[in-house]
């Protein structure tokens, strides 16, 4: 559990003094965006290797 509090406030001071506030804001959303595809890329790969690897 210490790792994902490590890796949060690494994600919360990267954006500290950041003055362009869209800016924060897209990259933010991109970060989270990013997030969410390797969940799925990591989901359609378990799925894949429990149903076979059959394309």
């Amino acid at each position: 559990m210490g790792t994902l509090v490590h890796f949060k406030n690494l994600y919360v001071e990267a954006f500290d003094d950041c003055k362009p506030s869209f800016i924060v804001l897209f990259l933010k959303g991109y970060s989270v965006f990013c997030g969410i595809m390797l969940m799925m890329a990591f989901y359609a790969f378990i799925y894949r290797a429990f149903t076979g690897f059959e394309f």
